[in-house]
């Protein structure tokens, strides 16, 4: 004996219920089958529009009830042969007419009885059974139609139905069952005879309770889903089909949201150890979920299950403390009151406790609630009780998490590094389900960070918010185009660009595999008007996982707003020094930041383009040495200059060189006068441990004051060009002592300064080539023999692989 349920979807259209014959002639091979069939998708909602309409005096229900006729004679018609249309249309309009009948009371009245709402409800799967019984006359040799009113028995307290199992059992021992036995979900009797029905998932407990009359070798339950999903795959697009799990865990999943099977449908069948199928009636080969008794599997996390539209109602105050049967008059005016309790913490302090409902019953459950406890909340022993809406539930549900240690630091840890703030925690002492409250807006954010976490372990997804497309973006975007394939192959990583920007247009592509990096160029020129904060809000409202905010401009507007970026918990790579180089209090703000919200600011190209100086620094100082002394090389601009300067070639046309190739700042009187290097030693000094502001940093400008003070850049190159003597003279100078030129930045004793020097061919700074810096640390452990960092330090293709490696470092940073 198989008992097959046949969902919504699976009758909804004549199709669906064609591809019903192929399921059921080869079930039937193994016996005789119950096939319990649901009204046709969407007619039960429609019957319950109806019947609010009627209730508000509104004749538009009849408009409904025009369109359900059509439908189901429409699917008579082309389902049914000729010859046997007459009786089944005679039946269907018999069945019409009386829910028209009772409507038209419902809209006289104005009100319709919990027996009116049940009655009429009903019809769909009266009318879908009827239909499907026909259909299957002419392809089987024997078909029954069953009336589950006389078979299932039902009690009813306080309009809350109750099956009376033994009762129900015996009533099916009479049957006498054919080769195929159809029957109508959802729908049971009163002890009097009257329709009533099971509610939410009445279907699948009809077939399970006929699966238990009947000790059925197998219950299937077919809908329009593979199985039952490691999560919601409407939120979680790599979602997987669970193969098999115990029925706890079915249990627990189906508590929170899993609509593809419900909670009482699983109790009949676990009782008589029924094993449960869920299959897809549209890809019937896919063997679906199995749902028994003895499975046993070492996956620690089976599913992540979700519900949406939840509140918090908090009740607090010191006349909880040590009262005996608090809770139960807590849980008794809920109870009374038809408002299901979802998820339930109290402190051990008992001063709070804490339920969870559905949001649609909240301004009920308040009144209740404080109704209830007047008298204390008037003599100050209670607080009114507090109300906290626009949450949601994840709950992670699995067997065996209660031998592992560690899952809910790795739950809470995933959402804490990004941004997501949990309400209230509840875990049963079975330990199959750790469920939290979160705000639920985060929830599709938070379902698929766990997913990733417990699910995916082979592939981890990076997204990158990006401002800025100069020369640096460029590169940065090759970089991440060439290593994309690389990346999820051997480190499984999935880098996506979702959003870019430059300083006219913005595009955000997050619904796909993100922008493609083949064409952005002419996508940015055809996307929305650009702003920081348009970009920022929404960055914030696409609230994606492993978010990371790229800053790869020079703008003061945007090193603003890295404060509150961080606070969304989205950490910051950047070659921008104004944050960096900003007062010290603002400073010290960003990394207090950065810690409190788990994010990260990151800014290595800040010193040395590419080069591992600033992480180099913050090793040695984390391990526990001093920095007694740096020396260095900091500006690849300077550098590029003094190496190709000779006097064959004019001065100002090296300069103009080196911002062609991309050497120096787009201003390069910012790399001329020395700023930028005073900027890298202030970063070095701070990271050291100094809280120095720029003014504490001296410098030497080795550029006459007529060529800095020029209006534009154009005026600083002509102005430069005047000045060629002035430069021949400090060459000169070198030559005569056999020395080279080069810009030095010092911090020792606390203090740091910048100046031109001339080194001798025993340094370490005379033979740097090209554009290269260098940087010496003197420190405990290296104090006669400095560390030396030397390298590239300038040109777009070093800064952005520079940029690259610290997407890199927050991606391993947020995988620990």
């Amino acid at each position: 004996m198989y008992v097959l349920k046949f969902g919504g979807t699976s009758v909804g259209t004549v199709a669906s219920i064609r591809s019903l014959k192929p399921i059921l002639k080869k079930r039937a091979k193994d016996g005789p089958l119950i096939v319990v069939v649901s009204a046709m998708a969407g007619i039960t909602n429609q019957l319950l529009e109806a019947i609010s309409l009627a209730e508000k005096g509104n004749d538009e229900y009849q408009l409904i009830l025009k369109s359900i006729e059509e439908q189901h004679i429409q699917t008579i018609r082309e389902l049914i042969d000729e010859n046997g249309q007459s009786d089944i249309l005679e039946k269907i309009t018999k069945l019409l007419d009386e829910l028209k009948s009772t409507l038209g009371g419902v809209l006289s009245l104005r009100e319709a009885t919990t027996n009116s709402k049940k009655l009429i409800s009903s019809f769909g799967e009266r009318m879908s059974s009827l239909i499907i019984y026909n259909y299957l006359k002419s392809h089987f040799s024997a078909v029954s139609l069953i009336d589950p009113v006389k078979i299932i028995t039902c009690r009813i307290e306080q309009d809350q139905t109750y099956v009376q199992m033994e009762v129900s059992r015996k009533n099916a021992g009479k049957l006498k069952l054919t080769q195929l036995n159809v029957i109508p979900g959802f729908i049971a009797g009163d002890e009097s005879g009257k329709v009533v029905t099971l509610g939410r998932g009445g279907s699948d407990y009809s077939a399970a309770l006929f699966a238990n009359f009947f000790d059925a070798k197998m219950l299937e339950i077919w809908s329009d889903v593979d199985g039952l999903m490691t999560a919601d795959p409407r939120l979680v697009s790599n979602a997987k089909v669970i193969e098999e799990l115990s029925y706890e865990e079915a249990l627990e999943l189906s508590h929170f949201g899993a609509k593809v099977i419900y909670p009482p449908s699983i109790q009949p069948a676990m009782v008589k150890k029924i094993p449960i199928q869920i299959l897809n009636t549209f890809s019937p080969e896919k063997p679906g979920t199995r749902v028994t008794r003895g499975f046993r599997d070492q996956s620690l996390i089976r599913g992540i299950s979700s519900m949406q539209d939840i509140s918090l109602l908090n009740l607090k105050g010191s006349g909880m403390i040590g009262i005996p049967k608090f809770s139960y008059r807590l849980f008794q005016s809920l109870s009374e009151n038809h408002i299901n309790v979802i998820l339930i913490t109290q402190a051990s302090s008992e001063h709070t406790i804490c339920v969870g409902i559905e949001s649609r019953d909240q301004k009920k459950a308040e009144k209740v609630i404080n109704r209830t406890f007047s008298n204390e909340i008037e003599t100050g022993q209670l607080e009114p009780v507090k109300v906290d809406g626009d949450l949601g539930i994840v709950a992670l549900v699995g067997s065996s998490m209660k031998n592992q240690v560690g899952i809910s630091g790795q739950m809470f840890s995933a959402l804490g590094r990004n941004g997501i703030s949990i309400k209230a925690i509840a875990q049963g002492s079975s330990e199959r389900n750790i469920s939290v409250v979160i705000e639920k807006e985060d929830l599709t954010k938070a379902i698929n960070l766990l997913h990733e976490s417990f699910f995916e372990h082979e592939i981890r997804r990076i997204n990158l918010f990006m401002v800025g497309a100069g020369n640096v973006g460029k590169e940065l975007l090759k970089q991440v185009k060439k290593q994309q394939a690389y990346l999820l192959k051997e480190h499984h990583l999935d880098v996506r660009v979702i959003a870019l920007a430059n300083s006219k247009k913005m595009i955000f592509e997050e619904e796909t595999e993100g922008i493609n990096l083949s064409e952005w160029e002419d996508k940015l020129k055809e996307g929305a008007t650009y702003s920081i904060d348009s970009f920022i809000d929404k960055m914030d409202q696409i609230n994606l996982r492993n978010s990371i905010f790229l800053d790869v401009t020079a703008s003061g507007e945007i090193a603003e707003k890295y404060p509150s970026i961080l606070k969304k918990s989205i950490s910051i790579a950047t070659p921008n020094k104004v944050a960096a180089t900003a007062s010290h209090s603002e400073f010290l703000n960003l990394k207090q930041l950065e810690r409190k919200f788990k994010a990260q600011f990151l800014f290595e190209t800040n010193v040395c383009a590419g080069l591992p100086v600033i992480s180099t620094l913050r090793d040695l100082v984390k391990s526990g040495d001093r920095i007694h002394k740096i020396q260095a090389v900091l500006s690849g601009t300077l550098n590029f200059l003094f190496n190709n300067y000779d006097g064959t070639e004019k001065f100002v046309a090296i300069v103009r060189r080196a911002k062609e190739e991309g050497y120096s700042e787009p201003d390069p009187r910012l790399d001329l006068s020395g700023e930028d290097v005073k900027r890298k030693i202030l970063i070095l000094a701070r990271e050291s441990g100094y809280a120095m502001e720029m003014d504490d940093v001296s410098g030497e400008s080795f550029v006459p004051e007529t060529c800095m003070n020029a209006k534009n850049i154009e005026g600083f190159f002509s102005e430069l060009g005047k000045q060629e003597s002035h430069f021949k003279e400090l060459l000169q100078k070198a030559k005569e002592s056999t020395c080279k030129i080069r810009y030095v930045a010092t911090l020792e004793n606390g203090k740091a300064k910048t100046e031109l020097q001339f080194v001798k061919s025993n340094h370490p700074f005379y033979n740097l080539e090209g554009s290269d810096n260098i940087v010496l640390f003197y420190t405990d452990r290296y104090s006669n023999q400095p560390l030396v960092v030397k390298g590239a330090g300038a040109g777009a293709e070093v800064t952005a692989s520079g940029i690259f490696a610290d997407i890199m470092r927050i991606s391993a940073a947020n995988q620990s």
